[in-house]
């Protein structure tokens, strides 16, 4: 589902900047990565990664690319309906809700994604080697995952109609 992020108010947060060299016949060149997550805390978030010569630039081009990265997450209550397993690369990140007063329990990288999604009270879990790249790629996967309880019960009553 596209969205113009223009018509959203979203906000914007650094999850990792990293310092790359590449080792050059002079000596060693440097760039910045930049890691960016975008929500507009209703539901929409979105990752990007940009890279530059200057951090400024390198972030701004990644919330560029996290804006037409977007997706939408169902919340209900301010947590996610159900428990879920996000996986990329080595990472796993286990997404379970919780409730009221709960707040966000969740590592850095996990918690800006879940933070920006609109998230208030869930609790997350990183198993793995820890790379923020993978470990943000994994949580928001997990929040793909998620479906709202009307579209659990649609999906359902369609294999009960094959059935009969």
């Amino acid at each position: 589902m596209r969205v113009n992020p223009e018509e959203l108010n979203l906000k914007d947060k650094v999850v990792f900047i990293n310092r790359v060299a590449k080792v050059v016949k002079g000596g060693k060149r440097f760039n910045f990565c930049a890691l960016v997550a975008v929500g507009d805390g209703n539901g929409w978030v979105g990752i990007g990664k940009g890279k530059a010569a200057e951090v400024p630039v390198a972030i701004a081009k990644a919330v560029q690319q996290a804006k037409k990265n977007l997706v939408k997450v169902p919340l209900k209550g301010g947590t996610i309906p159900h428990e879920v397993h996000g996986l990329f690369g080595g990472e796993h990140v286990m997404l379970k809700p919780a409730g009221a007063g709960t707040g966000v329990i969740a590592g850095g990288a996990v918690r800006a994604v879940v933070e920006l999604a609109g998230a208030h009270n869930i609790i997350a879990k990183t198993l793995g080697r820890g790379n923020p790249f993978n470990t943000v790629r994994a949580a928001l996967e997990g929040l793909c995952q998620l479906r709202n309880p009307e579209e659990v019960v649609r999906m359902r009553m369609a294999g009960l109609e094959k059935i009969g």
